[in-house]
C-alpha cells in the first residue's frame, strides 16, 4: 500500500456559494439578482423549473449544516457573501438582517473550528446595477469597491481568508460571449470589457483590504483549464492552445498574480479593435494590488488542435477564431456532465504554478464530480454509496499529494460541494455534494464519501 500524508495544518473541506445554497424566506431583506430576475422571468430554462429561491435553506439550516460540515471532517469552508442580500437596492443601504445571518453562520462555523472562507462575488450580479449595464458599467467597479468595504469592516475580525471573485471568467464566457447565463449575449467587445472590470475591481478590492490593514489573506478563485495541444511536435498545435490558455486560463491568472495581462490577449485585442475602456491609473492599480492566496478551481482539461473550422460567425470574433476543440481518442467521461475526467491536470497546473507564478500560496478550492439521479445508489442502509465520488476525489488527491512532494505550495483541498446544492441552468439535475439533499422537506443525509473524507481529514491522507 502507498500512504499519501499531507502537510500539517491541510485545509480540509469543501466550497458553496450564497445563491446557490441560502434560498430566501418572507421577509429576508434581499434583494433580486440576476438569477432570481432570469428565473422569474424564463422559468423554463432552468431544469425542472427549480429556481435559486428554493436552493439547500441555508438561510434556515445552517446550524444543522455546520454540524454536518463537522461530521464529515471539515477544517474550513468556502461560501459566499450575496451582495444583493447585504445591499438589496440602489440606495446603497445596509440590510441588518443580512449582516445578523452571517455573523450567526461564521460564528457558528467558528465555534465548530471550521474556519470561513469568504469570497466576495460568485455570478450574481444584483439586479439594480445589471439594469445599468453590470459590470459593462464602470459604476459597478466603484459599487463592488464599497461592497468589498463594507464587508471587510463588518465581518474581518471572524474572516481570515477573502476571495474577490470565483471564476471571474464564468460571467465572460456565459452572459457575454454563448449565451449560457442572463444577460444572454454575444459579443467580444462586451466581454473584453466585462473581464476587464472584473480584474479592475478584484485589484481595488485587494487595495482596499491592505489600506484597513485587515490581518488576514485576500486572494481570488479561478477555475484554471489547462489546455492541452493535440499534439506537441505540431508547432500550429502548439500555438493554438496558447492562445485558448491566454484566453481562459491567463487572462485573470495573470492580473492577478502577476499584475499583467497576457501579451498574446492584448495583441489579439487591439488587432480586433476591442480594447477595452481604460482610465489612467487603472494598470496601476493592477500591478500593485496582486493576491495573497490563489484559489485553483479544476474539473477538467481543455484538448485543443490548430484551426481546421471555418469561423463561427462570419464578421463577429469569438475565442474559438484562434483554436478548435479536439475531441482525445480514449478519453475518460462524466458521462452526466459531458467532462473529460483527467486527474494529472491537477498536477499539472500545480507545477505550472510553482514554475511560472512564483510558487504562490495556493490550494484546489473546488474539484468534484456531478453524477445524476444519485438516489439509485441509496442502499439497505439509507445511504448514497457514491464509490465513484470517493475513487474521483482520491484519484486528484494522489496528484495533488506528487505536486506537494515536488515543491507545489498547495496548502488545502476543497471538493465542490458540501451537500447537493443548485446549480445554475442546471439546478439539481447533477449533484455533487458529500451530503444528499432531499428536495421535498430539505432532509441531509451524509454520503458514503462523506463518511470516507472524515477519515482521511482526521488522518490528513490516505493510503490506498
Amino acid at each position: 500500500m502507498t500512504n499519501y500524508q499531507f502537510p500539517e495544518k491541510f485545509w480540509w473541506g469543501s466550497a458553496a456559494s450564497g445563491p446557490q445554497t441560502e434560498g430566501r424566506v418572507a421577509g429576508d431583506g434581499k434583494g433580486d439578482n440576476i438569477f432570481d430576475y432570469w428565473f422569474a422571468k424564463e422559468p423554463e430554462k432552468f431544469f425542472d423549473q427549480v429556481g435559486p429561491e428554493k436552493t439547500s435553506q441555508v438561510y434556515t439550516k445552517y446550524q444543522e449544516d455546520v454540524q454536518l460540515m463537522k461530521q464529515t471532517g471539515h477544517n474550513s469552508f468556502r461560501t459566499s457573501i450575496q451582495w444583493s442580500r447585504l445591499i438589496p437596492d440602489e440606495t446603497g443601504e445596509i440590510n441588518q438582517q443580512a449582516v445578523d445571518f452571517y455573523n450567526r453562520y461564521f460564528n457558528e462555523l467558528l465555534e465548530n473550528d471550521i474556519e470561513p472562507f469568504v469570497n466576495l462575488y460568485h455570478f450574481d450580479m444584483p439586479m439594480y446595477l445589471q439594469k445599468k449595464g453590470g459590470w459593462l458599467n464602470r459604476e459597478t467597479v466603484d459599487a463592488y469597491e464599497r461592497y468589498a468595504k463594507i464587508c471587510f469592516e463588518l465581518f474581518g475580525s471572524k474572516v481570515k481568508k477573502w476571495f474577490t471573485h470565483n471564476e471571474p471568467i464564468v460571467p465572460v464566457e456565459a452572459g457575454y460571449l454563448y449565451r449560457w447565463h442572463y444577460p444572454e449575449e454575444s459579443d467580444m467587445k462586451m466581454a473584453v470589457q466585462v473581464g476587464y472590470h472584473e480584474a479592475l475591481s478584484s485589484a481595488l478590492a485587494i487595495k482596499a483590504y491592505h489600506e484597513q490593514k485587515q490581518d488576514g489573506q485576500i486572494g481570488i478563485i479561478l477555475n484554471l483549464t489547462p489546455s492541452y495541444p493535440r499534439d506537441e511536435e505540431n508547432s500550429a498545435d502548439v500555438q493554438a492552445a496558447k492562445i485558448a490558455d491566454a484566453f481562459f486560463n491567463r487572462s485573470f491568472l495573470d492580473p492577478a498574480v502577476k499584475g499583467e495581462f497576457p501579451q498574446e490577449l492584448i495583441a489579439i485585442v487591439k488587432e480586433l479593435d476591442i480594447l477595452p475602456e481604460i482610465k489612467d491609473e487603472d494598470l496601476t492599480i493592477i500591478k500593485e494590488n496582486t493576491v495573497d492566496l490563489l484559489g485553483i478551481n479544476y474539473y477538467q482539461p481543455r484538448r485543443v488542435k490548430a484551426k481546421e473550422t471555418e469561423k463561427i460567425r462570419s464578421g463577429a470574433p469569438m475565442p474559438e477564431d484562434y483554436f478548435d476543440n479536439y475531441k482525445m481518442p480514449g478519453r475518460k467521461m462524466n458521462p452526466y456532465r459531458g467532462w473529460e475526467i483527467y486527474e494529472k491536470g491537477i498536477y499539472d497546473i500545480l507545477i505550472n504554478v510553482r514554475d511560472n507564478y512564483g510558487n504562490i500560496d495556493c490550494f484546489i478550492s473546488e474539484n468534484g464530480m456531478g453524477v445524476e439521479n444519485e438516489a439509485r445508489f441509496i442502499q439497505s442502509d439509507g445511504m448514497i454509496h457514491d464509490d465513484y465520488r470517493i475513487e474521483f476525489v482520491q484519484d486528484h488527491l494522489k496528484y495533488v499529494h506528487q505536486a506537494i512532494q515536488e515543491g507545489a505550495n498547495c496548502l488545502g483541498y476543497h471538493m465542490w460541494t458540501c451537500m447537493d446544492n443548485w446549480s445554475w441552468t442546471n439546478a439539481y439535475k447533477n449533484r455533487y455534494g458529500f451530503i444528499s439533499v432531499n428536495l421535498e422537506d430539505g432532509k441531509r443525509t451524509i454520503k458514503k464519501s462523506g463518511h470516507w473524507f472524515k477519515e482521511v481529514s482526521q488522518q490528513n491522507g490516505f493510503s490506498v
